[in-house]
């Protein structure tokens, strides 16, 4: 498993590294919450220290669950009522407080992930709404029964939506799955493909902009 171990003290980090290498799974340390932002798409699970030195561990869980469902499990020093709440609140999977034990830790890991990978429903591979068709496997878009051209950006945009049909799709969740950063990417991009998506389909009323939050492909 690929884990992102937040943590700015580096003993911890390296003891926590090579006892998670050591049981197979594949580390990468990182020291600031921004890191984590623009590389949890490249871990399987978070284990995330509150006491990061630019963000605070509780914020870096907030924006992080505003783009994504990766397993997070707290791990810090941080053991009072009030932050163990909160972290579970904002989305964290698990709360360990330091010091723990490397078996419990482990065993922690596994059940957060289990939980995780449990099965579910095969989505549809093909999307319609109206006459405009996604076939999310063969990446094409017909519009009444006509294909339309759409870049390759601009199909991943439509996709990352027609994935989602009829449910809102926040700004950051497109930023973060077509560009691969919610919070670094520039948002201006997102609304160039948008404009030039709406133009290609000639169907504006399938894809409602949805003020201050993001947009959505179909009721």
């Amino acid at each position: 498993m690929r884990v992102l171990l937040a943590e700015d003290d580096d003993g911890v980090a390296g003891a926590l590294t090579e006892a998670l290498y050591d049981n197979g799974h594949l580390p990468t340390h990182v020291r600031r919450g921004e890191d984590v932002l623009a590389r949890h798409r490249q871990a399987d699970l978070l284990l995330l220290d509150l006491g990061l030195p630019d963000l605070d561990g509780l914020e870096v869980l907030r924006k992080l669950r505003a783009v994504s469902a990766l397993p997070v499990v707290v791990l810090t020093a941080r053991g009072d009522e009030r932050s163990v709440v909160r972290g579970l609140r904002l989305g964290a999977d698990d709360y360990l407080v330091k010091p723990v034990r490397l078996a419990e830790l482990l065993a922690r890991i596994e059940a957060v992930t289990r939980r995780a990978t449990a099965p579910a429903a095969p989505a549809p591979r093909t999307v319609r709404v109206a006459d405009v068709e996604v076939d999310l496997d063969a990446r094409r878009v017909t519009v009444g029964g006509a294909e339309v051209r759409l870049t390759a950006k601009e199909f991943e945009v439509l996709a990352a939506l027609a994935a989602r049909a009829g449910t809102a799709v926040s700004r950051q969740q497109l930023m973060d799955e077509v560009w691969g950063d919610a919070f670094l990417a520039v948002s201006r991009s997102l609304d160039v493909h948008l404009t030039q998506v709406r133009a290609k389909l000639g169907r504006p009323e399938v894809l409602t902009t949805i003020r201050g939050f993001g947009y959505r492909f179909g009721d």
